[in-house]
């Protein structure tokens, strides 16, 4: 286990964990040359141990380690850092890892070799997001604190900006209705019409699928086709797309459904797929 470099920028702290060290040092080194400050881990524990005592933004992960599970080691990675951002970078691509990465709403999936440029492009954009979800999930507090106060007729006065808020979000619920809930696609948002009304977040992935289904209402789609038109996956086996589809649709409707034993507004037609059912 390796220490921490010295920062040598305003970068952001990631931790590469890689049972090979020569390629795990190649990335290390093209990282620390473009600014980010970066810690190695050769094995599991070496990285939990880092994970416990320091503080990262992102975990680039070679799956392939000695003696341990790399989705286990996603998983546990996961639990003790809610925000980090994962990634996989890999010379043996599996589909159980391809899977557990999905679940685990990880950044990107690369195979190797990938050079340190295009590393640093996609953890910038990821950084950017990452920040940007935070600031809204904020302002989702907010505004979900602000209209539990009006719908409870509390005479608490609201801020002006928790106001203008409000009102954007119910006169997005008004233009954009459908099966009791309303999309916003742009912040990733999805505006429930409960009492009090409810946001919830999804990751492109699930946006994806979800506009997929209610362009298509009481159509039925297959996972196929919602593979293909959601997330642009052509020509891949029918194993892997339907657990693809399968797990991002328990999802949505872990997040979207009253119910999710007994779903209304995300259906299925058993042998067939899935169809969005309008209220």
């Amino acid at each position: 286990m390796t220490e921490l470099a010295q920062p040598n920028s305003a970068s952001a702290n990631v931790l590469i964990v890689d049972a090979d060290s020569k390629a795990r040092a190649a990335t290390a080194k093209g990282l620390k040359g473009l600014g980010y400050r970066v810690a190695e881990a050769g094995s599991a524990p070496d990285a939990f141990a880092f994970l416990a005592t320091s503080s990262f933004d992102v975990l680039i992960l070679d799956p392939v380690l000695p003696r341990t599970n790399g989705v286990q080691v996603m998983q546990r990675a996961r639990l003790m850092r809610r925000d980090l951002l994962i990634v996989v970078l890999t010379a043996h691509a599996s589909v159980e890892s391809a899977i557990a990465a999905m679940r685990l709403n990880v950044v990107d999936y690369l195979i190797k070799p990938c050079i340190p440029e295009d590393l640093d492009v996609m953890l910038t954009r990821a950084l950017e997001e990452r920040l940007q979800d935070t600031q809204r999930r904020k302002l989702l507090d907010m505004v979900g604190n602000a209209l539990s106060v009006l719908n409870q007729g509390q005479a608490s006065p609201l801020s002006p900006s928790a106001q203008a808020v409000a009102d954007a979000i119910k006169t997005t619920q008004k233009e954009t209705p459908s099966g009791g809930l309303s999309l916003d696609r742009q912040k990733r948002v999805v505006i429930l019409n409960t009492e009090p009304p409810r946001t919830v977040e999804l990751t492109e992935g699930e946006m994806a699928i979800l506009i997929a289904l209610m362009e298509h209402p009481n159509q039925v789609m297959t996972c196929n086709e919602l593979a293909s038109a959601a997330l642009g996956y052509d020509g891949m086996d029918k194993w892997t797309v339907e657990n693809v589809i399968r797990s991002s649709v328990f999802r949505l409707r872990q997040k979207i459904e009253p119910g999710p034993e007994s779903p209304q507004l995300i259906r299925t037609v058993r042998g067939r797929g899935y169809f969005f059912a309008p209220s």
